[in-house]
């Protein structure tokens, strides 16, 4: 089957509009530097975690399809152990996991006609010795990625992604402690979830709450120093129960 260069055009734009449309609802991804490391902070329903390790001092969140989810995932996974064990554990980095495992990978399903598109927006972090050096990166269906600094948002549309930047932004002049880093991630997510509904008149809190009826939240660290072998953990329901509306 021959495809002219109109055609391929015509079936990236059709993948695109596709892609962008399953996203749209997707539950948005915060992930930002606190004093004792890096947070990723979702509200998932219970049976789909949407935040994973990768290895020490890489995680990985994202929205989309589960399945798709998954396979960015192991693919991740893989790449950094085959990278520890032909290299060194340090370095692993995030910059190589994205750029070197996932991102010609996404973008050769993406440009394919004949392949389906991975159905995600995936947002990947670093935690560094200080915040400073902490890094995140936002991959997105095509293959195409940016980095940030100090804080990373994925959503599932361009409006909610500004919108909850703008909420995060004022982090990358103080460094908070853990429970304040989280409330603001939580304020951020649900900034963006109102964005994404058109909700704009209603308080944050009032958003959060409702989602909170039929999810729950994800929230898992990378810790900046740790006596465990593994910097990576999931806060536990304590932890997060005093943050919640009530």
């Amino acid at each position: 089957m021959a495809f002219t260069p109109y055609d391929w055009q015509q079936t990236l734009r059709q993948k695109a509009d596709y892609v962008e449309d399953r996203l749209r609802e997707g539950s948005p991804v915060v992930g930002l530097s606190c004093h004792e490391g890096v947070l990723l902070v979702t509200v998932r329903r219970a049976q789909q975690q949407k935040i994973f390790e990768i290895y020490d001092k890489l995680a990985f969140a994202g929205l989309g399809n589960q399945a798709d989810l998954e396979t960015i995932r192991q693919i991740a996974v893989d790449f950094a152990h085959a990278e520890g064990f032909a290299r060194s554990p340090q370095d692993v980095s995030i910059q190589r996991v994205v750029g070197v495992a996932l991102s010609p990978a996404m973008k050769r399903s993406f440009s394919d006609p004949l392949r389906l598109p991975l159905v995600v927006r995936g947002l990947f972090a670093q935690v560094g010795d200080s915040p400073e050096r902490d890094l995140f990166y936002l991959l997105n269906y095509d293959g195409e990625f940016s980095l940030g600094y100090h804080f990373g948002v994925a959503a599932g549309t361009e409006s909610a992604r500004e919108a909850m930047e703008r909420v995060l932004s004022g982090l990358s002049k103080k460094m908070p402690k853990r429970d304040a880093a989280l409330e603001t991630a939580l304020e951020a997510w649900a900034v963006g979830r109102r964005e994404a509904s058109s909700e704009s008149e209603t308080d944050w809190r009032a958003v959060l709450a409702e989602a909170l009826k039929t999810g729950i939240v994800e929230a898992a660290l990378l810790e900046r120093s740790s006596p465990r072998e593994r910097r990576f953990r999931f806060l536990s329901e304590d932890e997060l129960r005093p943050l919640l509306p009530r």
